[in-house]
């Protein structure tokens, strides 16, 4: 795929960005290659369609499909960076939510599934495929405000066949989206300009900026149905920042805090930029605060065993937390 977004972005003289959501859009019109005003010519036509027609010959399962592109995806951001709070999702990090999905609704096979802050779709793309091979039957839904981001993550799930609906907005704003099962989200970090809109919600401040990631998870759990549950990846300090004490005043009035796990320091290029995997839940029907919030800190994603200990240790809590 790498060498047809080449082809594409030297002939249409375009960004790397662009030239990958032309391919897969190609690749998604039968492998017919789009031309307009006579570009891209004939030969790189022929060209492309060669490449799509080798790429097809392959009978790439969806998840083979989504590590393609993440690849292809990973190469071009270290031509044309993109900032912090758009890069990808580790596949890591994506497994860690795949496994603690499937412990917490092992016995419901439908899911749906939110991300509000989905950009490029990678984690969303990484949970649904993987949720699949485990006999799930996923839905997703995406909102984003960048359309770029929307966009590449609008072809690459089309290639991957996933069923999956984004909505291009801001994710703050009133959404027409039905509750969802479960929400995820890797959080960006940072402030939300609209200090009016950021008004509307608990966990704001009185005075100056509001955390957007503490909006964006009170955004997100009101649509997520009672009893569900968001996993979030933010800080491992958001319980000790300066505007703490308005989520935590959110927390207490709508949801549980259920787990915390905390990831490895080597993953973030400073320790104070460590973050962990955080478990809500919503207030409703048989939900309750469990009796010993599950708390674990993961030393490193290449150990395996340590890796394995942390899995059979969230397995067995979720069993205690069924009871």
């Amino acid at each position: 795929m790498s060498s047809s977004i080449a082809v594409l972005q030297q002939e249409l003289e375009t960004s790397f960005y662009d030239a990958y959501i032309e391919n897969l859009e190609n690749m998604l019109d039968n492998q017919k290659v789009r031309v307009l005003n006579g570009v891209p010519s004939d030969k790189v036509v022929k060209t492309l369609e060669e490449k799509y027609q080798c790429l097809s010959n392959l009978a790439l399962s969806a998840e083979e499909k989504r590590k393609v592109a993440q690849l292809v995806l990973l190469q071009g951001m270290k031509k044309e960076p993109m900032q912090a709070n758009h890069q990808l999702t580790p596949d890591g990090i994506g497994f860690l939510f795949v496994y603690m999905i499937e412990q917490l609704f092992h016995d419901q096979k439908e899911l749906r599934i939110a991300d509000l802050t989905v950009g490029t779709g990678n984690l969303l793309a990484t949970i649904m495929t993987n949720l699949t091979l485990a006999n799930y039957t996923v839905e997703g839904y995406g909102v984003d405000v960048d359309d770029t981001l929307l966009s590449i993550g609008a072809v690459t799930s089309g290639w991957l066949a996933l069923e999956t609906t984004l909505f291009h907005q801001d994710s703050l704003q009133a959404l027409l989206l039905d509750p969802v099962d479960v929400a995820v989200a890797d959080l960006p970090i940072g402030y939300y300009p609209d200090d009016t809109q950021a008004q509307k919600f608990v966990a704001s401040v009185a005075e100056g900026h509001s955390y957007a990631h503490h909006l964006l998870i009170e955004q997100t759990m009101k649509y997520v149905h009672e009893a569900g549950f968001g996993l979030f990846l933010l800080p491992t300090n958001f319980l000790e920042t300066e505007q703490a004490n308005t989520f935590k005043k959110w927390m207490k009035e709508t949801v549980y805090l259920q787990a915390i796990l905390k990831l490895p320091d080597t993953l973030f290029s400073q320790k104070g930029l460590s973050k962990s995997i955080v478990i809500f839940q919503n207030h409703g029907a048989e939900a309750k605060q469990v009796s010993e919030v599950f708390l674990a800190d993961l030393p490193s994603l290449k150990n395996g065993q340590a890796l394995l200990t942390v899995i059979q240790e969230f397995k067995a809590w979720r069993q205690a937390m069924m009871k």
